[in-house]
């Protein structure tokens, strides 16, 4: 489904922010300063993400945080992270939710001697070196933009922040979650652990399998118009990665949208059939270092859509 990436795209603006287990360049050494006393510019990637690794990678990749104040992130006030990725929220969010959020993406990552940790890990500090911080409005709240334009252009500025997590949303709550937890582990994480395999670019095998998409029919991308620029290639691009992704774990039939043409390809078997190139290299790098979320978790999260329909 449309994202709520290129609404956010417009007051973005080129950052960098805390150096940790870098390098020493200029531009690291800019992005030492506190947030409210730079805007040194940095390079980013469709808009979004942060071209250079400066962030801080702690010793527990995998650590899950309780809801804190802070005031690092301004506007917002609160933060929480999980698996690499920051939560931050104004004080009408809900802490539960922002747990509940967490609690999803770490069940996406989980300690499991079956997979490959060593590449799971991977994953996780490139979200801490891509800076990846998630904000958490609460429905289609977007005034923390407005109330405070400085403010979010410095964080806007020198994060990774692609996306939102809408809490109580009328429709969709599932999905408004996983989606956009897959968003984020596509533009940062995937992007930069499989370069090859998933990145943002038009040469990776995600961009081969998108078009070949396009072209067969699969994924329709009339919906984010002609413009062939770069924003507009990072959006289609973590679209297709989350489309694949959520479809591989079958969680499109009882959560995704309904009566919708944006993607036709339904469960992991037909993804299998129709796109079987594609599948070969999600099974060896997801299908590797990451699950679906618990259908517990799900349930806790929100309804089935045939479950809203009653």
């Amino acid at each position: 489904m449309k994202t709520l990436s290129a609404l956010l795209l417009p007051t973005l603006v080129l950052g960098a922010c805390t150096a940790a287990d870098t390098d020493s360049t200029p531009a690291a050494a800019a992005a030492a300063a506190p947030v409210a006393e730079t805007q040194e510019a940095l390079p980013m990637l469709g808009g979004c993400i942060l071209m250079s690794p400066i962030g801080e990678v702690p010793a527990d990749v995998y650590e899950v945080t309780d809801v804190t104040a802070t005031d690092a992130y301004p506007p917002f006030t609160k933060e929480l992270t999980s698996r690499g990725l920051k939560l931050v929220a104004r004080d009408d969010a809900s802490d539960d939710f922002m747990r509940l959020v967490g609690k999803t993406i770490a069940e996406v990552f989980p300690r499991d001697e079956n997979l490959d940790l060593e590449m799971q890990e991977e994953i996780l500090r490139n979200h801490y070196r891509y800076r990846a911080v998630i904000p958490v409005p609460v429905g289609d709240d977007r005034s923390f933009r407005e109330d405070d334009e400085a403010a979010w252009d410095r964080t806007a500025g020198q994060n990774s922040i692609c996306d939102i997590i809408m809490e109580d949303v009328p429709r969709g709550q599932v999905m408004e979650v996983v989606e956009h937890i897959l968003h984020y582990v596509s533009d940062m994480g995937l992007h930069t652990t499989f370069p090859d395999e998933w990145g943002i670019n038009e040469t990776s095998a995600l961009a081969q399998a998108m078009q070949k998409s396009i072209d067969e029919g699969y994924y329709n991308v009339e919906q984010y118009g002609d413009d062939i620029g770069e924003e507009r290639h990072r959006v289609i691009m973590q679209e297709f990665a989350y489309w694949i992704i959520s479809t591989a774990w079958n969680l499109q039939e009882a959560y995704g949208p309904q009566g919708e043409d944006e993607w036709t390809i339904t469960n992991e078997a037909d993804l299998q059939e129709k796109l079987p190139e594609f599948y070969e290299v999600y099974q060896r790098t997801v299908g590797r270092t990451m699950v679906a979320p618990s259908l517990e978790t799900l349930r806790e999260i929100g309804p089935t859509r045939a479950e809203e329909r009653q």
